[in-house]
């Protein structure tokens, strides 16, 4: 049966990506995702008032099948595979295949190695200049060595709980597909949690205030992935947001809408706004010194994000500066008659 422009539209109609069927240089056919791209009226035209890319417009001429990756159309750096294939009686069926997501995901992934090398080779060129000044300098006295031994250890403990938090971030994400059945109290959680960070909260100097709701129902979850992320919400709460001597980070358990809510407050310096949206990227800092100082690895609230997306959770951080930061994840109730799973 011979294609007709209709039956072409038909068939170009089920693809997603942008799709035309041409004959010579003339646009029989394009579906919706090509007319919101091109212009809603390239059927008909000329192939060349569309599309006005050289390379593109000579791979689509030409009488072959062909493919040719490419940026410059719908944006100046959005790229796309561009193939070309022979249907019958001089038609050729033109499809673009975005490569956004794809290159996107490749650059995130070298960000990533070099972002963890940065912060490996950092504490690792410490150790190996310390330790090389140990081993080639002769008689070294008792203050010394003591000083250059603690930057050491401070060191490689630093680097210790970079590996550690990127195994775990590595299994959380090999596991994101696999929703949790346990069902766990919240509660419980947050107060191993404070417990936890107990050392931390008296170096800082600052009060943790508790505010559980009684009674609340058991949550659907990974317990030690619970008790990772309300770790890493209250360490981040008591590091930077007990900047004052009567700083006071509040803890909160209790049902919001249907769903369990654990809420970590601080009353610290806060965030500005244009931070917000990046905070949980991986090795994303404020403020450099002040995090490594602090002990922070970078990535603790990357890790926050991954298993609240893995419980089917939402995830909510807000702060204005001088007023705090608010942090909140709201998680599904568990379904009755499942056991609570406990430490």
């Amino acid at each position: 049966m011979p294609i007709t422009p209709d039956l072409a539209r038909a068939l170009i109609s089920a693809l997603d990506e942008p799709a035309l069927i041409v004959e010579g240089s003339r646009t029989i056919s394009a579906n919706a995702a090509a007319r919101t791209l091109l212009g809603k009226r390239i059927e008909g035209a000329d192939v060349r008032i569309a599309i006005r890319h050289p390379e593109a417009l000579a791979t689509i001429l030409s009488t072959r099948n062909a493919e040719l990756e490419l940026v410059g159309i719908g944006g100046a750096d959005r790229p796309w595979l561009l193939t070309v294939r022979q249907v019958e009686r001089g038609l050729r069926l033109v499809r673009l295949i975005d490569r956004s997501a794809g290159r996107a995901a490749e650059r995130m992934r070298v960000d990533f190695v070099a972002n963890a090398s940065h912060e490996l080779r950092t504490p690792l060129a410490t150790i190996a200049g310390y330790a090389e000044t140990l081993a080639e300098v002769g008689e070294v006295d008792e203050e010394t060595r003591r000083r250059f031994g603690s930057v050491i250890q401070s060191e490689a403990r630093r680097m210790l709980r970079i590996v550690e938090d990127l195994m775990s971030l590595s299994r959380i994400e090999a596991e994101r597909f696999l929703a949790p059945r346990d069902a766990v109290d919240l509660a419980e959680v947050a107060r191993l949690a404070i417990d936890d960070a107990r050392p931390l909260i008296e170096l800082q100097a600052c009060s943790v205030e508790q505010q559980f709701e009684d009674g609340l129902p058991a949550v659907a979850g990974d317990f030690g992935q619970l008790l990772q992320t309300a770790d890493n919400l209250l360490a981040n709460a008591v590091r930077y947001g007990c900047s004052r001597k009567d700083s006071r980070v509040i803890v909160e358990v209790r049902r919001d809408a249907g769903r369990a809510l654990l809420a970590v407050r601080d009353e610290g310096d806060g965030i500005a706004a244009e931070h917000l949206p990046r905070l949980t990227e991986r090795f994303y800092r404020i403020d450099d010194a002040r995090s490594r100082d602090s002990g922070g690895t970078g990535l603790g609230l990357a890790i926050v994000k991954h298993i609240v997306e893995r419980h089917r959770g939402t995830l909510d951080i807000r702060s204005e500066p001088g007023r705090g930061t608010s942090v909140e994840i709201r998680l599904p109730f568990a379904e009755t008659g499942t056991g609570v799973t406990k430490l």
